[in-house]
């Protein structure tokens, strides 16, 4: 289970590191992705998700993350916005790197 102080911190616009378990065959390993949270939805409910947007080679890549998965080993927010005017930020998806650093100076 996530903490309750980092699900309050987990929001639109906050930058997070998911560390999530992977099993291959008889092995398992946790893989992280960090990137944006673009959108949370459900509130804390079930079925409660948000929504990882990275950038990785050059093209933009999503993940959405079950809040109650037990694939999720650990969240790390890297940093969690003051301010963000939006609660889903789907604008992000037509930015550059450098027009998005503009709009979201964190």
């Amino acid at each position: 289970m996530i903490n309750e102080e980092v699900l309050k911190k987990i929001k639109a616009g906050a930058k997070v590191r998911v560390w999530e378990r992977i099993k291959e065959g008889d092995k398992e390993r946790q893989s992280s992705f960090s990137g944006l949270v673009i959108a949370r939805k459900h509130g804390n409910e079930a079925g409660a998700t948000f929504t990882v947007r990275a950038v990785l080679h050059g093209v933009g890549v999503e993940k959405i993350y079950p809040i109650n998965s037990p694939a999720i080993a650990k969240i790390e927010v890297l940093s969690s916005p003051r301010k963000v005017h939006r609660s889903k930020l789907y604008y992000v998806r037509d930015l550059s790197h450098k027009q998005l650093k503009e709009k979201l100076s964190v």
